[in-house]
């Protein structure tokens, strides 16, 4: 057993996620372990990402090294102390519309900095999710593929998982974290992906009954005042990002995530 893994065995576990699992990893840092048979490329591609955005002076978690432990890779980075966007405005729920404004401003920041080489498209990385979309039928793939097509490139760095539980609120501003699903791509197909999360997402099942009741009623306001603002703070139509929608819509589909994390 070598140092990091006897280390592992006394390290607390301070979260556990759908691909890995977060531990204390000493003063003032954490270790994020990713699963399964393609950890190593998750933690290179989310190293790159996070490095690339905190080196552009964004905010983002300081990433210090990718090690391996027990045949799962992972990354050593900054520990961020602070409460989601999403736990935030539940407890203040009067600053709802404050906190959407904050997170179209942040993902606009983001969208302002070119992808670091090493990430994957983001036209590859929804062509696949196309293809491993079980309930398609292929005639709905291929129209799906076929209008992904059609769309532009872009070198942008791409979040591919931005909503409010992805946005840590801090003594020193908002930090965007959990850069695993990062890629390089178009802003708006990034936007598109945020869209439909905030017109279909379902809230954890921990979220106060208000939350509920103020999602349905306000969930289309909320949509709408997210994408006035990102469009004020980046330059484009929401043409632009609505013709993202079905290729979006279609990679969905092979995702099994019911509800915004916290």
């Amino acid at each position: 057993m070598n140092g990091h893994a006897k280390k592992l065995q006394n390290a607390p576990l301070v979260g556990k996620g759908f691909c890995s699992d977060v531990y204390g990893w000493g003063e003032g840092r954490v270790l994020k372990l990713f699963h399964g048979l393609h950890s190593a490329g998750q933690a290179q591609r989310e190293y790159a990402a996070t490095r690339a955005v905190h080196a552009a002076g964004l905010p983002a978690p300081a990433p210090f090294e990718v090690i391996e432990i027990e045949g799962r890779s992972g990354i050593v980075s900054e520990r961020v102390d602070g409460v989601s966007l999403l736990g935030y405005s539940q407890a203040k729920p009067w600053s709802l519309f404050g906190a959407i404004q904050l997170m179209a401003e942040l993902h606009a920041r983001i969208h302002r900095l070119k992808a670091p080489s090493e990430l994957p498209s983001l036209r590859d990385r929804l062509a696949a999710r196309i293809e491993e979309a079980s309930d398609l039928t292929e005639t709905d793939k291929q129209n799906a593929n076929r209008r992904l097509a059609e769309l532009p490139d872009g070198k942008a760095l791409c979040h591919g998982d931005f909503h409010p539980g992805n946005v840590l609120i801090t003594p020193a501003g908002p930090v965007a974290i959990d850069w695993s699903s990062a890629s390089c791509g178009d802003p708006f197909g990034d936007v598109a992906c945020t869209s439909r999360l905030m017109r279909t997402a379902r809230l954890p099942r921990w979220s106060p009954g208000y939350m509920h009741l103020i999602l349905r009623c306000l969930r289309s306001v909320m949509h709408r005042s997210y994408l006035r603002r990102y469009l004020q703070q980046h330059k484009g139509t929401w043409q632009q990002i609505k013709a993202w929608e079905l290729p979006v819509a279609a990679a969905a589909r092979s995702w099994r995530v019911p509800a915004v994390p916290a």
